[in-house]
């Protein structure tokens, strides 16, 4: 079973993905870590993140990276939103996604175009959403808890900023999938998200093993 969890930054579908990988038993990939990974490697090197040569180069890193702490910080999601848009880019990465999706038993995978372009026959697709306000008060949270002292403005207007990338870019736009279940977690909690999420998985399931 296959579960494609797409949405923009801060919705939830990074827990919720997580969570339903919990539930299931199966393999998680946040595919936003390898563009952060990208963009972690294109700002150790020196390089532009706007030149995509420069990003295209910075596309065979070490697995390892994957696991280092840093690639969570603001910095280096803004820069992997820029990294993101470089279609030479997208492709460097998407045999690697592809693989993880295609492994025996299944797997979760959450990003921006898992089910519209990584794995568009997932048994399950879901589009995680919340408003840009909640979105910002969630990542402006997150910040603050890291030591962070980015205001609630200068978040907000990363979020907005971001949104418009991904879902202007012409490789592999941030959209929901035709056949995707929009999951609003705006007045959600987690627990409420995550029970939402695990219902619209196992209907899916159901429908594909008739």
């Amino acid at each position: 079973m296959i579960v494609a969890v797409d949405g923009p930054a801060a919705s939830g579908k990074g827990t919720i993905a997580k969570a339903l990988a919990r539930h299931y038993g199966l393999p998680h990939l946040d595919t936003g870590l390898l563009y952060r990974a990208v963009a972690a490697t294109v700002l150790d090197e020196g390089l532009d993140p706007e030149v995509e040569a420069d990003a295209v180069a910075s596309c065979d890193f070490a697995e390892v990276l994957l696991a280092d702490d840093r690639l969570k910080d603001d910095g280096i999601g803004k820069t992997a939103s820029i990294v993101s848009a470089h279609p030479l880019v997208r492709a460097a990465l998407l045999q690697r996604q592809r693989r993880f999706a295609a492994q025996a038993g299944g797997a979760v995978l959450d990003g921006r175009d898992i089910g519209t372009v990584i794995a568009p026959d997932a048994t399950a697709k879901l589009f995680v959403k919340a408003t840009p306000m909640i979105r910002a008060q969630r990542r402006h949270a997150e910040l603050k808890a890291r030591g962070s002292d980015a205001s609630f403005d200068r978040v907000l207007a990363d979020i907005r900023t971001r949104d418009e990338r991904d879902s202007t870019r012409s490789e592999a736009p941030l959209r929901a999938a035709d056949d995707a279940v929009v999951l609003d977690t705006s007045f959600l909690s987690i627990e409420a998200s995550v029970q939402r999420a695990i219902a619209i998985v196992d209907a899916a399931a159901a429908r594909h093993r008739m």
